[in-house]
Protein backbone atom coordinates (compact mmCIF):
# COMPACT_ATOMS: atom_id res chain seq x y z
CA UNK A 1 0.00 0.00 0.00
CA UNK A 2 1.88 2.97 -1.60
CA UNK A 3 1.87 6.59 0.15
CA UNK A 4 3.39 9.10 -2.32
CA UNK A 5 5.19 12.49 -1.18
CA UNK A 6 4.77 15.12 -3.74
CA UNK A 7 5.53 19.10 -3.55
CA UNK A 8 7.70 21.48 -5.47
CA UNK A 9 11.15 21.10 -4.41
CA UNK A 10 12.67 22.77 -1.13
CA UNK A 11 9.70 22.29 0.93
CA UNK A 12 11.39 19.46 3.16
CA UNK A 13 9.80 16.29 1.26
CA UNK A 14 13.26 14.24 1.82
CA UNK A 15 13.18 15.75 5.24
CA UNK A 16 9.66 14.24 5.78
CA UNK A 17 10.53 10.95 4.31
CA UNK A 18 13.41 10.64 6.02
CA UNK A 19 12.11 11.78 9.32
CA UNK A 20 9.42 8.99 8.63
CA UNK A 21 12.18 5.66 7.90
CA UNK A 22 15.24 7.00 8.47
CA UNK A 23 16.51 6.33 5.41
CA UNK A 24 19.68 8.16 4.46
CA UNK A 25 18.69 10.56 1.67
CA UNK A 26 20.38 14.13 0.24
CA UNK A 27 19.03 16.96 1.30
CA UNK A 28 20.04 20.13 0.23
CA UNK A 29 18.50 23.75 -0.04
CA UNK A 30 18.00 23.56 -3.21
CA UNK A 31 15.65 22.70 -6.21
CA UNK A 32 15.91 18.84 -7.58
CA UNK A 33 18.14 17.41 -4.94
CA UNK A 34 15.69 14.33 -5.23
CA UNK A 35 16.23 12.93 -8.76
CA UNK A 36 15.19 9.86 -8.60
CA UNK A 37 12.39 8.06 -6.41
CA UNK A 38 13.09 7.44 -2.83
CA UNK A 39 11.21 4.60 -1.55
CA UNK A 40 11.39 3.54 2.19
CA UNK A 41 9.00 2.22 5.07
CA UNK A 42 6.92 4.24 7.48
CA UNK A 43 5.26 2.84 10.48
CA UNK A 44 1.55 3.45 11.39
CA UNK A 45 0.87 3.17 14.99
CA UNK A 46 -2.06 0.99 16.41
CA UNK A 47 -2.83 -0.51 19.44
CA UNK A 48 -1.25 -3.60 20.25
CA UNK A 49 -3.96 -6.49 21.06
CA UNK A 50 -1.78 -8.52 23.39
CA UNK A 51 -2.58 -6.35 26.51
CA UNK A 52 -6.30 -7.41 25.72
CA UNK A 53 -5.84 -10.81 25.71
CA UNK A 54 -3.46 -11.27 28.54
CA UNK A 55 -0.52 -12.26 26.28
CA UNK A 56 3.33 -10.67 25.19
CA UNK A 57 3.18 -9.77 21.53
CA UNK A 58 5.88 -11.20 19.32
CA UNK A 59 5.64 -8.96 16.09
CA UNK A 60 7.99 -10.41 13.19
CA UNK A 61 6.79 -8.27 10.42
CA UNK A 62 6.13 -4.93 12.79
CA UNK A 63 7.45 -3.48 15.61
CA UNK A 64 6.48 -3.11 19.66
CA UNK A 65 7.20 -0.03 21.37
CA UNK A 66 5.10 -0.71 24.89
CA UNK A 67 1.28 -1.10 23.68
CA UNK A 68 2.09 0.72 20.65
CA UNK A 69 2.23 -1.75 17.26
CA UNK A 70 4.24 0.02 14.81
CA UNK A 71 2.85 -1.19 11.11
CA UNK A 72 4.87 -1.20 8.18
CA UNK A 73 4.16 0.70 5.00
CA UNK A 74 5.48 1.54 1.97
CA UNK A 75 6.52 5.69 1.77
CA UNK A 76 7.31 7.38 -1.91
CA UNK A 77 9.49 10.31 -2.17
CA UNK A 78 9.37 11.38 -5.74
CA UNK A 79 11.26 14.14 -7.94
CA UNK A 80 9.92 17.87 -6.82
CA UNK A 81 7.77 19.30 -9.16
CA UNK A 82 7.08 22.95 -10.37
CA UNK A 83 4.49 24.35 -12.89
CA UNK A 84 3.73 22.95 -16.17
CA UNK A 85 5.35 19.52 -15.69
CA UNK A 86 2.94 17.67 -17.61
CA UNK A 87 4.44 19.44 -20.27
CA UNK A 88 7.94 18.26 -19.27
CA UNK A 89 9.25 20.85 -17.54
CA UNK A 90 11.96 20.50 -15.12
CA UNK A 91 11.54 16.32 -13.77
CA UNK A 92 7.51 16.72 -14.28
CA UNK A 93 7.45 12.96 -16.68
CA UNK A 94 9.89 11.33 -14.26
CA UNK A 95 7.99 12.71 -11.32
CA UNK A 96 4.50 11.79 -12.86
CA UNK A 97 5.60 8.47 -14.30
CA UNK A 98 6.94 7.57 -9.89
CA UNK A 99 3.02 8.40 -8.69
CA UNK A 100 1.38 5.80 -10.85
CA UNK A 101 0.75 3.23 -8.03
CA UNK A 102 0.60 5.77 -5.09
CA UNK A 103 -2.80 4.72 -3.55
CA UNK A 104 -3.12 8.55 -1.86
CA UNK A 105 -0.88 11.82 -1.86
CA UNK A 106 0.39 13.38 0.92
CA UNK A 107 1.31 17.20 -0.72
CA UNK A 108 4.31 18.10 1.42
CA UNK A 109 4.59 22.63 0.93
CA UNK A 110 6.41 25.15 3.11
CA UNK A 111 4.29 26.74 5.18
CA UNK A 112 6.48 29.54 5.78
CA UNK A 113 6.62 30.86 1.93
CA UNK A 114 10.72 31.26 2.33
CA UNK A 115 10.23 29.08 -1.42
CA UNK A 116 8.77 30.43 -4.52
CA UNK A 117 6.70 28.74 -7.08
CA UNK A 118 10.04 26.83 -8.61
CA UNK A 119 10.90 25.66 -5.11
CA UNK A 120 13.73 28.81 -5.17
CA UNK A 121 14.43 30.03 -1.69
CA UNK A 122 12.96 33.52 -1.19
CA UNK A 123 12.02 35.50 2.16
CA UNK A 124 10.40 34.14 4.36
CA UNK A 125 6.52 34.91 4.21
CA UNK A 126 7.57 35.99 0.76
CA UNK A 127 5.47 33.25 -1.26
CA UNK A 128 1.87 32.63 -0.68
CA UNK A 129 1.89 28.49 -0.34
CA UNK A 130 -1.71 29.03 -0.81
CA UNK A 131 -0.81 29.06 -4.73
CA UNK A 132 1.03 25.27 -4.39
CA UNK A 133 -1.70 23.61 -3.40
CA UNK A 134 -3.88 25.04 -6.58
CA UNK A 135 -0.56 24.49 -8.99
CA UNK A 136 0.01 20.69 -8.29
CA UNK A 137 -3.74 19.85 -8.45
CA UNK A 138 -3.52 21.83 -11.90
CA UNK A 139 -0.30 19.60 -12.83
CA UNK A 140 -2.08 15.89 -12.17
CA UNK A 141 -5.40 16.63 -13.46
CA UNK A 142 -3.32 17.98 -16.50
CA UNK A 143 -1.06 14.51 -16.52
CA UNK A 144 -4.44 12.43 -16.15
CA UNK A 145 -6.11 14.14 -18.96
CA UNK A 146 -3.22 13.87 -21.46
CA UNK A 147 -3.16 10.29 -20.43
CA UNK A 148 -7.39 9.84 -21.33
CA UNK A 149 -7.11 11.83 -24.37
CA UNK A 150 -4.20 9.80 -25.58
CA UNK A 151 -6.42 7.59 -28.67
CA UNK A 152 -9.94 8.96 -26.75
CA UNK A 153 -11.30 9.38 -30.94
CA UNK A 154 -10.76 5.50 -31.16
CA UNK A 155 -11.71 4.85 -27.72
CA UNK A 156 -14.97 6.38 -28.19
CA UNK A 157 -15.80 5.35 -31.41
CA UNK A 158 -15.10 1.77 -30.63
CA UNK A 159 -17.09 1.69 -26.97
CA UNK A 160 -20.34 3.10 -29.96
CA UNK A 161 -19.69 0.67 -32.61
CA UNK A 162 -18.96 -2.70 -30.47
CA UNK A 163 -21.35 -1.17 -27.80
CA UNK A 164 -18.73 -1.97 -24.83
CA UNK A 165 -18.60 -0.07 -21.92
CA UNK A 166 -16.69 3.03 -22.81
CA UNK A 167 -15.46 2.49 -18.59
CA UNK A 168 -13.91 -1.01 -19.17
CA UNK A 169 -11.91 0.27 -21.96
CA UNK A 170 -10.87 3.56 -20.10
CA UNK A 171 -10.07 0.61 -17.08
CA UNK A 172 -7.54 -1.66 -19.90
CA UNK A 173 -6.04 1.93 -20.69
CA UNK A 174 -5.89 3.60 -16.94
CA UNK A 175 -5.60 0.13 -14.97
CA UNK A 176 -1.67 1.35 -15.00
CA UNK A 177 -3.03 4.68 -12.35
CA UNK A 178 -4.68 2.27 -10.07
CA UNK A 179 -7.83 3.18 -11.67
CA UNK A 180 -10.22 0.75 -11.46
CA UNK A 181 -13.84 0.02 -13.48
CA UNK A 182 -15.93 0.92 -10.76
CA UNK A 183 -13.79 4.69 -10.22
CA UNK A 184 -14.53 4.98 -14.04
CA UNK A 185 -18.01 4.11 -13.81
CA UNK A 186 -18.95 6.38 -10.71
CA UNK A 187 -17.09 9.10 -12.17
CA UNK A 188 -19.13 9.23 -15.70
CA UNK A 189 -22.52 8.87 -13.72
CA UNK A 190 -22.05 11.71 -11.38
CA UNK A 191 -20.92 13.81 -14.14
CA UNK A 192 -24.08 13.24 -15.76
CA UNK A 193 -21.94 12.49 -19.13
CA UNK A 194 -23.69 11.27 -22.13
CA UNK A 195 -24.43 7.92 -23.19
CA UNK A 196 -22.09 8.22 -26.30
CA UNK A 197 -18.44 8.97 -25.98
CA UNK A 198 -17.96 11.01 -28.58
CA UNK A 199 -20.46 13.69 -28.28
CA UNK A 200 -18.26 14.05 -24.82
CA UNK A 201 -16.66 17.76 -25.15
CA UNK A 202 -12.95 18.53 -24.13
CA UNK A 203 -14.16 20.43 -20.88
CA UNK A 204 -16.12 17.61 -20.07
CA UNK A 205 -12.92 15.60 -20.65
CA UNK A 206 -11.26 17.55 -18.42
CA UNK A 207 -13.78 17.09 -15.55
CA UNK A 208 -13.62 13.55 -16.10
CA UNK A 209 -9.84 13.60 -15.45
CA UNK A 210 -10.23 15.92 -12.06
CA UNK A 211 -12.81 13.81 -10.76
CA UNK A 212 -10.61 10.09 -11.29
CA UNK A 213 -7.81 11.50 -9.64
CA UNK A 214 -9.89 12.54 -6.80
CA UNK A 215 -11.11 8.82 -6.57
CA UNK A 216 -7.89 7.15 -7.24
CA UNK A 217 -5.27 8.99 -5.70
CA UNK A 218 -6.90 11.42 -2.40
CA UNK A 219 -4.48 13.93 -1.18
CA UNK A 220 -3.64 15.43 1.91
CA UNK A 221 -1.90 18.51 3.16
CA UNK A 222 1.76 18.47 5.10
CA UNK A 223 1.88 21.77 5.53
CA UNK A 224 5.69 21.38 6.46
CA UNK A 225 8.15 24.40 8.24
CA UNK A 226 5.30 25.01 10.78
CA UNK A 227 7.23 25.65 13.38
CA UNK A 228 8.43 28.70 10.80
CA UNK A 229 5.22 29.90 9.90
CA UNK A 230 2.93 32.15 12.64
CA UNK A 231 -0.62 31.57 13.38
CA UNK A 232 -2.01 33.74 10.60
CA UNK A 233 0.21 31.92 7.93
CA UNK A 234 -1.20 28.66 8.47
CA UNK A 235 -4.68 29.60 9.12
CA UNK A 236 -4.54 31.41 5.57
CA UNK A 237 -2.94 28.10 4.16
CA UNK A 238 -6.05 25.94 5.62
CA UNK A 239 -8.18 29.04 4.15
CA UNK A 240 -6.58 28.67 0.57
CA UNK A 241 -6.91 24.40 0.37
CA UNK A 242 -10.27 24.45 0.16
CA UNK A 243 -11.74 21.10 0.82
CA UNK A 244 -8.16 19.69 1.75
CA UNK A 245 -6.91 18.48 4.89
CA UNK A 246 -4.36 20.31 6.46
CA UNK A 247 -2.16 19.41 9.09
CA UNK A 248 0.76 21.58 10.20
CA UNK A 249 3.90 19.53 10.46
CA UNK A 250 7.48 20.24 11.67
CA UNK A 251 9.52 17.09 9.75
CA UNK A 252 13.35 18.42 10.54
CA UNK A 253 12.21 17.84 14.60
CA UNK A 254 10.62 14.28 14.05
CA UNK A 255 14.36 13.68 12.29
CA UNK A 256 16.23 15.01 15.04
CA UNK A 257 13.66 13.35 17.79
CA UNK A 258 14.01 9.90 15.86
CA UNK A 259 18.16 9.80 15.86
CA UNK A 260 18.04 10.30 19.27
CA UNK A 261 15.61 8.03 20.00
CA UNK A 262 18.05 5.21 17.91
CA UNK A 263 21.72 6.68 19.41
CA UNK A 264 19.85 5.92 22.85
CA UNK A 265 19.85 9.71 24.26
CA UNK A 266 15.92 10.15 24.08
CA UNK A 267 13.15 7.41 25.08
CA UNK A 268 10.39 8.81 22.24
CA UNK A 269 7.39 6.61 20.52
CA UNK A 270 7.15 8.61 17.08
CA UNK A 271 4.03 10.69 17.23
CA UNK A 272 4.31 11.10 20.93
CA UNK A 273 3.95 14.47 22.26
CA UNK A 274 6.62 14.45 24.24
CA UNK A 275 9.76 12.57 25.33
CA UNK A 276 12.28 11.38 28.37
CA UNK A 277 15.78 11.88 28.40
CA UNK A 278 17.10 8.91 30.78
CA UNK A 279 20.36 10.36 31.52
CA UNK A 280 20.84 14.00 31.07
CA UNK A 281 24.85 13.76 31.67
CA UNK A 282 25.22 12.24 28.14
CA UNK A 283 23.91 15.25 26.36
CA UNK A 284 25.97 18.38 25.68
CA UNK A 285 24.87 21.81 26.61
CA UNK A 286 23.45 22.11 22.59
CA UNK A 287 21.96 19.33 22.37
CA UNK A 288 19.89 20.30 25.53
CA UNK A 289 19.11 23.44 24.31
CA UNK A 290 18.09 22.02 21.04
CA UNK A 291 15.44 19.26 22.95
CA UNK A 292 13.93 22.28 24.34
CA UNK A 293 13.39 23.80 20.99
CA UNK A 294 11.84 20.92 19.91
CA UNK A 295 9.78 20.86 23.11
CA UNK A 296 8.34 24.19 22.17
CA UNK A 297 7.62 23.11 18.88
CA UNK A 298 5.59 19.63 20.45
CA UNK A 299 3.77 21.92 22.76
CA UNK A 300 2.68 24.53 20.21
CA UNK A 301 1.02 21.33 17.90
CA UNK A 302 0.59 18.77 20.05
CA UNK A 303 3.19 16.75 18.42
CA UNK A 304 5.60 17.05 15.46
CA UNK A 305 2.16 15.77 13.07
CA UNK A 306 4.83 13.25 10.95
CA UNK A 307 3.13 10.53 12.16
CA UNK A 308 -0.58 12.52 12.72
CA UNK A 309 0.10 12.83 8.65
CA UNK A 310 0.68 9.23 7.95
CA UNK A 311 -2.30 7.83 9.99
CA UNK A 312 -4.63 10.26 8.73
CA UNK A 313 -3.75 9.41 5.03
CA UNK A 314 -3.92 5.48 5.60
CA UNK A 315 -6.51 5.57 8.05
CA UNK A 316 -9.30 8.06 6.88
CA UNK A 317 -8.35 8.78 3.48
CA UNK A 318 -7.49 4.99 2.51
CA UNK A 319 -9.48 3.83 5.63
CA UNK A 320 -7.20 0.91 5.86
CA UNK A 321 -7.46 -1.51 9.24
CA UNK A 322 -5.21 -3.57 10.63
CA UNK A 323 -5.78 -7.16 11.56
CA UNK A 324 -3.84 -10.06 12.63
CA UNK A 325 -4.03 -13.70 11.30
CA UNK A 326 -2.90 -16.45 13.82
CA UNK A 327 -2.77 -20.47 13.14
CA UNK A 328 -3.93 -21.31 16.93
CA UNK A 329 -6.92 -19.37 18.27
CA UNK A 330 -6.10 -20.62 21.84
CA UNK A 331 -2.32 -19.42 22.43
CA UNK A 332 -2.88 -16.56 19.04
CA UNK A 333 0.37 -17.74 17.71
CA UNK A 334 1.66 -18.87 14.21
CA UNK A 335 3.17 -22.09 13.01
CA UNK A 336 6.25 -21.18 14.72
CA UNK A 337 4.66 -20.59 17.98
CA UNK A 338 5.30 -16.96 17.78
CA UNK A 339 2.58 -15.02 19.49
CA UNK A 340 0.46 -12.33 17.46
CA UNK A 341 3.47 -12.29 15.07
CA UNK A 342 1.82 -10.35 11.76
CA UNK A 343 -0.28 -7.50 11.25
CA UNK A 344 -1.54 -6.76 8.02
CA UNK A 345 -3.47 -3.13 6.85
CA UNK A 346 -6.24 -3.79 4.64
CA UNK A 347 -8.74 -1.80 3.31
CA UNK A 348 -11.88 -1.00 5.33
CA UNK A 349 -15.25 -3.37 4.29
CA UNK A 350 -12.47 -6.78 3.58
CA UNK A 351 -14.01 -9.63 4.46
CA UNK A 352 -12.52 -13.04 6.22
CA UNK A 353 -11.90 -14.50 2.57
CA UNK A 354 -10.21 -11.31 1.68
CA UNK A 355 -7.64 -11.95 4.53
CA UNK A 356 -7.21 -15.65 3.68
CA UNK A 357 -6.14 -14.66 -0.10
CA UNK A 358 -4.09 -11.90 1.79
CA UNK A 359 -2.31 -14.70 3.69
CA UNK A 360 -2.28 -16.99 1.02
CA UNK A 361 -3.71 -17.80 -2.37
CA UNK A 362 -4.37 -21.45 -1.20
CA UNK A 363 -6.23 -20.10 2.08
CA UNK A 364 -8.69 -18.53 -0.05
CA UNK A 365 -9.09 -20.76 -2.66
CA UNK A 366 -10.49 -23.22 -0.11
CA UNK A 367 -11.66 -21.01 2.99
CA UNK A 368 -14.17 -23.19 5.48
CA UNK A 369 -14.64 -20.60 8.07
CA UNK A 370 -12.87 -18.40 10.06
CA UNK A 371 -12.70 -17.85 13.92
CA UNK A 372 -12.79 -14.49 16.06
CA UNK A 373 -9.98 -14.78 18.19
CA UNK A 374 -11.27 -12.51 20.52
CA UNK A 375 -15.12 -13.74 20.86
CA UNK A 376 -14.02 -17.12 20.27
CA UNK A 377 -17.16 -17.42 17.46
CA UNK A 378 -16.97 -18.48 13.96
CA UNK A 379 -17.37 -16.33 10.93
CA UNK A 380 -17.92 -16.39 7.52
CA UNK A 381 -16.13 -15.94 4.33
CA UNK A 382 -18.26 -12.54 3.79
CA UNK A 383 -17.78 -11.32 7.71
CA UNK A 384 -16.56 -7.85 7.40
CA UNK A 385 -13.12 -7.19 9.76
CA UNK A 386 -12.70 -4.35 11.83
CA UNK A 387 -10.12 -2.74 13.00
CA UNK A 388 -7.83 -5.02 15.65
CA UNK A 389 -9.82 -8.18 14.71
CA UNK A 390 -7.34 -11.29 15.25
CA UNK A 391 -8.57 -14.26 12.95
CA UNK A 392 -8.15 -18.03 12.58
CA UNK A 393 -8.84 -19.24 8.98
CA UNK A 394 -9.50 -22.85 8.61
CA UNK A 395 -9.39 -24.18 5.14
CA UNK A 396 -8.73 -27.43 3.32
CA UNK A 397 -5.42 -26.59 1.77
Amino acid sequence: MEIGLVGKPNVGKSTFFEASTLAGVEIANYPFTTIKANRGIGYLRTRDPGPDLGVESEPKNSILRGDTRLVPVELLDVAGLVPDAHSGKGLGNQFLDDLRQAKVLIHVIDASGSTDIEGNPVDRGSHDPGEDVDFLVREIDHWFHNIIIRDWIKISRTAESSHTPVERLLAEKLTGLGINIHHIADTIHHLQLDERPTRWTDDQMMELSSELRKRSKPILIAANKADRADDEQLRSLESSAGDFMVIPTCSEAEMALRKADKAGLINYVPGDGDFEIPDPSRLSAAQKNALEVIRGVLERFGSTNVQKVLETAAYELLELIVVYPVEDEHRFTDHDGRVLPDAYLMRKGSTARDLAYRVHTDLGDHFIRAIDCRTGRSIGADHELKMGDVVKIHSNA
